[in-house]
């Protein structure tokens, strides 16, 4: 064979057309045809590079005479490549193909119509008719097979014509057929035809499946493949009937070819569903599974379909291979898509009883040399955690013993873990707050940085320097992403809100910069709403910025149980490794859906339904007894000793030193939050003043008298630069003694 090998290379050299030409022409004594077999390699071989070699046509299409097979088939190879290209030269081939498919030679009746069906040309289409009934009903099993193929080919192309020339009644009696690899072909061109038609449904009964199965046994393992297939298209009308084909079917789970055995996992799962008995459900289960891990052993590109497959199935069934962990650990050699597809079974299969086995080997991916693949491993810990709340104490040390690697994208990982960790549970774990902030030079990244600025201002009442922390990120906030930058903002506002006198400095300082220097759209509204929110009314501010989020969990990462059933239908085929309908990526292609029937079994393809569960008397609406933030007329105009964040400016002008309010804004009565009639958005504050920068974009000059406000200057217009001056020394003048904390809490 390696001989071979080299000898054939030897025509993978670019030729010039004369020369080839001549050679075609020569007129030496070549008794075997010799000559002409080397100068048609040369031409396909030439032809497989990219040259053109449609020059050549004609003197190629007279070597279609040659009663030659090999030659035959090269020539065929030349039609086929320049047939849609080149659909006028090809009219020249209609002679020689009606004498090949007339031959007495069935290999060159086959060949022949199977390429004329390649070629999809008008004439060649229009030529096909008669000689494919013919071929359809050959007394040779090979061209009838071969003719059966050519049928769902001719459909591509015209679907008009196959229904109109009676091919589709013909493939049905094809059915019949006593040679099984017809049947098998037969039935592999209804399928095809099947999943592209809109008016053709194909639909086995129980005595037309019975005699596939039977068929099957002298069928190759593509022709099983078909006939496996095939039973998709039956509808099983008793649950008598879906067992009884299940059980013949589950032998076919021991094939050496790994195609036999997913579609025959595939045809087993979608009879289940027409299955009622819970414990012949169980059992068929239970047999899935060692062919499935049999599979596992194949090459890496078997693997990973298995672990594809497999990953559907555990989804629709979690104690699907919940004892044969092991055998999804990742070994040192593996490719890094059959780890990451394992890495992923292995969360799933991860309960109460292994997840200390499952932390260990997780700990230990994480010293792999893939980065990528190390990112997953500790993100998996995580997972674990939320997952199984028995062993979040232990996720957590093994969390702390990766960040003491020091290693900075194991640490990056680790806070954005730790980050998920705290949301699902929150006031647990903060004393290990400490060591997160030990490593704060080794986050880089935008989400780590997001991570971590989320915990600071999450936990900003009980992290001493977490105004400091803060205000080192915020030095390089103009440089920063747009994920960092909304959760500084936000993180900035909950320390303020938390600890008005330790955020004071901080609030202007990054609401000035959103507003003003970042084009970003979402940072800039919620900069303007913060900013309104915490100067009208800090209750609502409160209500909003510290609100309760939605529990994490891992039901998020579970797939749509109706796109879930469309893929386990398609179990074996692209569909199930990129696990989308294959209505997606084919054109053209119906989706499988399963079929009403008596047996339908309604429990296995119902929904599962997801709802939150609130508990109503803790979780009343978070605006009771608070003002609707998102109407002007709540709001209230802010009295003489309470801060306004737009109104610094004034505040200095009049020498006066703003205080914050030392009576407790909860406390104050319905009719104390009062509001002039016809307030518009810009004159929410004390007095008569003009925003440049105005919140709406009306740039509105807002001039009624406010008798409690008559020192102020009208028109005052607001100045960047004299804002964060006054602003700080209004800080630095506040007496902090007096100050209420109930005020922002």
């Amino acid at each position: 064979m390696n001989s071979k090998k080299t000898s054939d290379a030897k025509y993978f050299q670019r030729g010039k057309i004369q020369e080839l030409k001549a050679e075609l022409k020569s007129e030496k004594k070549d008794p075997k045809f010799t000559r002409k077999k080397n100068v048609l390699k040369k031409i396909v071989a030439n032809m497989t590079m990219g040259n053109d070699m449609s020059p050549l046509f004609p003197d190629v299409l007279v070597c279609m005479d040659i009663p030659v097979l090999e030659i035959k088939k090269m020539v065929y190879l030349y039609l086929i490549h320049y047939a849609r290209n080149k659909p006028e030269m090809i009219l020249m081939s209609l002679n020689p193909f009606n004498r090949d498919v007339n031959s007495n030679n069935p290999l060159i009746r086959a060949m022949a119509i199977r390429t004329m069906g390649y070629m999809p040309v008008d004439k060649i289409i229009g030529c096909l008719g008669k000689p494919l009934h013919n071929c359809l009903q050959d007394r040779d099993p090979y061209v009838r097979k071969t003719a059966a193929l050519c049928v769902p080919k001719l459909f591509m192309e015209d679907p008009i014509l196959v229904e109109r020339e009676g091919y589709l009644n013909q493939l049905k009696d094809l059915l019949n057929d006593n040679n099984s690899t017809v049947v098998a072909s037969a039935i592999a061109g209804l399928i095809e035809i099947a999943d592209r038609s809109d008016k053709f449904d194909l639909s086995i009964n129980f005595n037309l499946a019975n005699k596939l199965l039977i068929a099957m046994n002298d069928c190759t393992e593509w022709g099983q493949t078909y006939i496996l297939e095939a039973m998709m298209f039956h509808v099983p009308q008793t649950n008598q009937d879906a067992e009884l084909l299940a059980e013949r079917i589950v032998p076919r789970l021991q094939h050496a070819n790994a195609a036999v055995v997913l579609t025959s996992v595939k045809v087993i799962i979608y009879l289940m569903n027409y299955i009622n008995n819970e414990e012949v459900i169980n059992n068929l289960y239970k047999k899935l599974g060692p062919p499935m891990v049999t599979l596992l052993h194949g090459g890496y590109e078997i693997q990973y379909v298995a672990l594809r497959n497999i990953l559907l199935i555990i989804q629709r069934r979690p104690d699907f291979l919940n004892t044969e962990l092991k055998v999804f650990f990742c070994k040192y050699n593996d490719p890094i898509y059959v780890k990451l597809a394992k890495l992923e079974i292995i969360i799933r299969l991860t309960n109460i009883r292994n997840v200390s086995q499952v932390l260990s080997e997780l700990e230990e991916y994480s010293s792999e040399v893939d980065v990528g693949f190390v990112r997953k491993s500790v993100r998996s810990i995580g997972r674990c955690a939320i997952k199984i709340p028995e062993a979040t104490d232990e996720c957590i040390d093994v969390l702390i013993r990766l960040i003491h690697t020091k290693v900075d994208y194991v640490v990056q990982e680790a806070v954005v873990v730790i980050r998920d960790i705290f949301r699902k549970y929150p006031n647990r774990y903060e004393s290990i707050i400490g060591i997160l902030c030990e490593n704060l030079d080794s986050l880089d990244e935008p989400e780590a940085k997001a991570s971590m600025i989320w915990i600071i201002g999450q936990y900003s009442d009980r992290i001493q320097n977490a105004d400091e922390l803060l205000d080192n990120f915020l030095e390089s906030f103009k440089e920063e992403t747009t994920e960092v930058q909304l959760s500084l903002l936000t993180a900035i506002v909950k320390l303020f809100i938390k600890r008005p006198a330790v955020g004071q400095a901080l609030v202007p300082k990054v609401l000035k910069w959103a507003t003003e220097d970042v084009d970003n759209p979402d940072l800039r509204d919620r900069a303007y709403i913060y900013w309104r929110l915490l100067s009208s009314d800090p209750v609502a501010a409160k209500a909003i910025v510290l609100s309760e989020r939605p529990a994490i969990t891992t039901e998020v990462e579970d797939m749509d149980w109706n796109l879930l059933d469309d893929l386990l239908l398609n179990i074996s085929s692209l569909a199930s490794i990129y696990h989308k309908p294959p209505n997606n990526f084919i054109n053209g292609i119906k989706s499988r859906k399963l079929i009403q029937s008596p047996a339908l079994n309604p429990n296995i393809h119902m929904q599962q339904q997801k709802t939150f569960n609130f508990d109503e008397d803790e979780n009343q609406n978070i605006y009771n007894n608070v003002n609707n933030p998102y109407s002007m007329n709540d709001v209230e105009p802010m009295n003489g000793n309470q801060i306004d964040l737009l109104d610094f400016e004034n505040a200095e002008q009049n020498n006066e030193s703003p205080q914050i309010d030392t009576s407790d804004v909860s406390s104050k009565n319905d009719d104390q939050f009062k509001v002039r009639e016809n307030m518009t958005p810009t004159n929410f504050g004390s007095g008569s003043f003009k925003i440049n920068n105005d919140l709406l974009g009306l740039d509105m000059n807002i001039t009624e008298p406010n008798p409690n406000m008559n020192n102020m200057n009208n028109n005052n217009q607001f100045n960047n630069q004299n804002f964060m001056n006054s602003n700080m020394n209004n800080m630095n003048n506040m007496n902090m003694n007096n100050m209420n904390m109930n005020n922002m809490n």
